[in-house]
């Protein structure tokens, strides 16, 4: 059974900081590729950031990238988003997800949530 917690959400003010951990049960097997996605009202979830399960391959949304940092813990249940110079437009609830599938091949229906955890910039 894969269960993901997300935690590290809050307010911050635009140009702030925060950082996202996400601590994982579960096989190692289900953490070939994690990830986090965001969703702000309205609007559809998207990808903000993905990696191997090393951390040696990265991949950003364009809107974040010089922003945001995805790393993995020494731990290899966790990991994290580190969110750097924060903007009104990134408020969101914010999820980690994980897959069995490597990051080439994972799709929407292959990834594990969390509960996510909200992130207000203002």
């Amino acid at each position: 059974h894969v269960q993901l917690v997300e935690s590290g959400g809050g307010s911050v003010q635009a140009g702030g900081s925060l950082r996202l951990s996400c601590v994982a049960s579960g096989s190692t097997a289900s953490r070939a590729c994690m990830g986090w996605f965001r969703q702000a009202p309205g609007k559809e979830r998207e990808e903000v950031a993905r990696m191997t399960t090393s951390g040696g391959i990265k991949h950003y949304a364009d809107s974040v990238k010089g922003r945001f940092t995805i790393s993995p813990d020494s731990a290899e249940n966790r990991w994290y988003l580190q969110m750097n110079s924060l903007k009104p437009e990134d408020t969101a609830t914010y999820y980690c997800a994980s897959s069995f599938r490597t990051c080439g091949l994972v799709t929407q229906s292959t990834w594990y949530w969390g509960q996510g955890t909200q992130v207000t910039v203002s």
